[in-house]
């Protein structure tokens, strides 16, 4: 079995394949956006936004340059600044606290679940203090938090709740679509998402109407009409061009996400059949509905390196999210945090491994996989 894993190279995201049969499609897209010499706003993005605000059942989806952008100008938009906390998760990509602190305010980390590597709801209430002025909230990996519990604890503190769903377009919490429970949403597009464009992009949602037109107004540098600006803003607009491409990819969105619901079932098959489990700890499903951006296992930290590098040598596409929590890296220093402070979020970094999941990945390619990993566990 070494030979065929050897073989048999797995791609931890195949884009050629998501791409290929909408090819043309995206090209005819382009095409018309340059036709029409119309490239920054305008009736694609306007068209887009419709769509999309359709999809995830919102009334407002404002498109943004990225999804860092998402999340900036949505704390902006929530008038965080200088003299602010918000409590975010330790166990994220660096953006979710970074933009806290380009604002002057402070990130308030919170350690997350083991099993579902959100925010721990319980931990919350400990952490608010009377600079405390929100939440921001990462639906990691594809799963959504536990918004019923997280925003309970908000409404009780008088707190905003900013989801950061930049991995988890279409995930669920009770019935409902990510991106429209809290007070405002914030969605990356970067190419290799389930919903990906060919380049930057993001998405801003909300319930409220006010927000939603704060936001507009300053993802056009605070502006409402040219040369009359109303606040400091930015340019955080969503090119015409990624909202076309966005327009051909939305419809196919299920289908890729059935694609990615589908292997996570497959690899519980594999990995119980070869007898793995008292050695790989597999993400748990729900509750909610897991789109599955990324499909992460723990193994033991002494072990991890060895199925790491195993998987590389049979040509298998793997990643670590996240190595170094975030409360521990040098740009946070000044906060002070220390190791030992957030331990499920140092354990995570130390034990989780990133295995492929999107579309496009075979049966065949899953049990390879598989089977190099537990050739590397010396199974």
């Amino acid at each position: 079995m070494a030979s065929r894993a050897a073989k048999t190279p797995v791609p931890f995201v195949d884009l050629a394949f998501i791409h290929a049969p909408i090819q043309d499609r995206m090209l005819n897209a382009i095409a018309e956006v340059v036709r029409k010499d119309a490239y920054i706003l305008g009736p694609e993005v306007d068209a887009f936004e419709a769509e999309i605000a359709a999809f995830l059942g919102v009334r407002h989806a404002i498109g943004v340059s990225s999804g860092t952008d998402a999340l900036l100008v949505s704390l902006m938009a929530l008038d965080v600044g200088p003299g602010d906390e918000v409590i975010t998760s330790p166990y994220s990509f660096v953006a979710s606290a970074n933009v806290i602190s380009r604002l002057g305010a402070r990130p308030v980390f919170v350690d997350i679940e083991p099993d579902s590597f959100n925010l721990d709801p319980t931990l919350l209430e400990p952490a608010i203090t009377a600079h405390t002025k929100g939440i921001l909230v990462p639906h990691l990996f594809g799963r959504p938090a536990d918004l019923t519990a997280i925003s309970a604890v908000a409404r009780r503190h008088d707190l905003f709740v900013l989801e950061d769903a930049a991995q988890a377009i279409g995930a669920e919490w009770q019935g409902q679509r990510v991106g429209g429970l809290g007070t405002l949403g914030a969605f990356s597009f970067f190419p290799a998402k389930n919903l990906g464009a060919l380049g930057d992009g993001g998405l801003v949602t909300t319930q409220d109407t006010d927000l939603a037109e704060q936001v507009r107004m300053l993802r056009a540098h605070g502006s409402k009409r040219r040369y009359m600006h109303l606040a400091i803003g930015g340019n955080f607009r969503l090119d015409a061009l990624q909202a076309a491409v966005l327009r051909v990819k939305l419809p196919e969105l299920e289908g890729w996400t059935e694609a990615r619901q589908d292997a996570a079932r497959r690899y519980e098959d594999l990995f119980a059949a070869r007898g793995l489990h008292d050695l790989v700890h597999l993400p748990p499903n729900g509750p909610g509905r897991h789109v599955w951006n990324q499909y992460v296992i723990r193994v033991a930290a002494a072990r991890r390196a060895d199925v790491f590098d195993a998987l590389g040598a049979a040509d298998i596409g793997r990643a670590v999210y996240y190595p170094i929590p975030l409360h521990l890296q040098p740009c946070f220093e000044p906060l002070g945090y220390q190791p030992g402070d957030l331990p499920e979020a140092e354990r995570a970094a130390t034990e989780t491994l990133a295995i492929p999941v999107a579309p496009g990945l075979t049966p065949a390619q899953q049990e390879v996989v598989v089977e190099a990993i537990a050739q590397a566990l010396g199974r």
